[in-house]
């Protein structure tokens, strides 16, 4: 038998082992059952448990999918598709989320119910960006079957009370399970979306009390483009499209093995590194924050100062459009954005600033400057002297 170690349309062929199973995959698929195959399998089972230790979950209860987008719209159409297949009645499902989530679960959510698949009950936030947890429990119905909040929000950096509006649907579950529409038993299932969330928070289910939890690796350095649903056990999703058997039968398609070990290893350096970074960012965000307010113009900072991710400072300045900001910001050297990049592309403001507006009918643009691991307290310095500069530049709009 020929022996070799080179690599194959970039498959090692190790000595005595002749890859033969390009129709299934150009590099081992961790479905088959031969032994790159098994090999395959072993590593995606490893990096399932990587992932499950950082959530502190079963390893089963952890499914990769795509990205953040199609973790969010697996969950939330899930569960309501899980409803129908379940419920013969012509009872619509009920869904409650937030008027500042993204737009994988404000679309989605629109989606159901132009397609009379579910109700949808939207829930102002506060003027802070923060969500009132008595306000979620408000609008729950006899026939709500899923909560979803977002941990942190992707363009103000509020941190949601997760584990308060947790309490309020256990409490309302524990009083209300028997009798709600059928008479058997029924939960309220809770789902947040943890995409931003995932380098600075706790990420422990348990301690969180949700029943289903979005990650993204996109927004972890070196994680690469792959996304994790978590599903507790006990929760019925049924799948969005059909395929094969893979990630439980909830996601069918190959895995994108070399991406998922990418994540688990990422997710796993974060989660170690995370009291100590977060600690770090927020020293800097809160400097960046002071250093904006002695400019002496009129800053608005948006979003709670308290309750806000570490490397989020979001501001908006009226009457001074926030994407020419962006744009002299972007002149000088300081990559900034005037709201979520998913809706970067759509003409007006963002809705997450109007949601929280102070000035009807003012101003509606916010520029997020947002940090990372390579952030240092000269490029703050820097980027507030550019930002007063622009400012001095542009008096004509103000």
């Amino acid at each position: 038998m020929p022996k070799s170690n080179s690599l194959r349309r970039g498959v090692a062929i190790k000595p005595n082992k002749i890859y033969m199973d390009y129709s299934a995959s150009a590099t081992p698929n961790p479905s088959s059952i031969h032994m790159l195959g098994l090999e395959a399998k072993i590593k995606l089972q490893n990096a399932r448990k990587e992932v499950a230790d950082v959530l502190g979950v079963h390893p089963e209860e952890v499914i990769f999918t795509s990205g953040g987008t199609e973790s969010n719209n697996l969950a939330i159409q899930g569960v309501v598709l899980a409803w129908h297949k379940k419920n013969l009645e012509k009872i619509l499902p009920h869904i409650i989320t937030t008027n500042i989530e993204h737009p994988s679960v404000l679309e989605t959510c629109k989606l159901l119910t132009e397609r009379k698949f579910a109700e949808v009950s939207i829930v102002p936030v506060e003027k802070n960006g923060i969500v009132d947890p008595k306000k979620i429990k408000k609008e729950i119905k006899d026939n709500t079957v899923l909560v979803s909040v977002m941990y942190a929000n992707n363009e103000i950096g509020t941190i949601q009370p997760i584990k308060e509006i947790a309490k309020e649907i256990r409490h309302f579950n524990k009083i209300n399970s028997i009798g709600r529409i059928t008479g058997e038993a029924k939960k309220i299932l809770f789902h947040t979306d943890a995409v931003q969330a995932v380098n600075y928070l706790d990420l422990n289910v348990e301690r969180l009390g949700v029943d289903l939890l979005s990650l993204s690796g996109t927004k972890i350095e070196g994680a690469g483009r792959i996304g994790v649903l978590y599903k507790r056990k006990s929760v019925e999703l049924a799948p969005v499209f059909g395929g094969g058997d893979q990630e439980n039968g909830l996601r069918p398609g190959t895995e994108n093995l070399s991406e998922i070990l990418k994540f688990a290893s990422a997710l796993k350096l974060v989660n170690s590194a995370r009291e100590k970074e977060t600690k770090r960012l927020t020293i800097l965000r809160d400097y960046f924050i002071k250093k904006l307010e002695a400019l002496g113009q009129e800053i608005i900072i948006n979003g709670d100062l308290k309750n806000r991710l570490p490397n989020n400072v979001n501001i908006t300045i009226p009457k001074i459009p926030s994407e020419l900001l962006v744009i002299e910001l972007s002149n000088k050297g300081i990559m900034a954005s005037a709201k979520s990049a998913c809706k970067s592309g759509e003409a007006g403001g963002s809705y997450v600033i109007k949601a929280i507006c102070r000035k009807p009918g003012g101003e509606v643009g916010g520029v997020r400057f947002s940090m990372g691991r390579q952030t240092t307290k000269k490029e703050i310095d820097y980027t507030v002297k550019s930002l007063s500069e622009i400012l001095k530049k542009l008096k004509k709009w103000s």
